[in-house]
């Protein structure tokens, strides 16, 4: 089951949410879904630079940690 937790995790990092679907947890993974496209409009039009950039980047390492810790 290690390469579906580690398959998800990435699904995740690329696609916040999309592992915590995959996993099971589709109200998990829609909200991170939702937070995510609100981040990176957030982001688009008034923190466009490379602090948003990083932020950006954590947040879709959160989402694929959160679905790889919890397959």
């Amino acid at each position: 089951m290690e390469s579906n937790s580690l398959k998800n995790g990435i699904f995740s990092f690329i696609i916040p949410g999309l592992g915590q679907i995959l996993n099971g947890d589709a109200q998990k993974g829609a909200a991170l879904l939702a937070g995510a496209v609100i981040l990176h409009l957030f982001i688009w039009f008034f923190m466009n630079n490379p602090l948003g950039s990083l932020i950006n980047t954590a947040y879709h390492a959160y989402a694929g940690y959160d679905a790889y810790k919890n397959y």
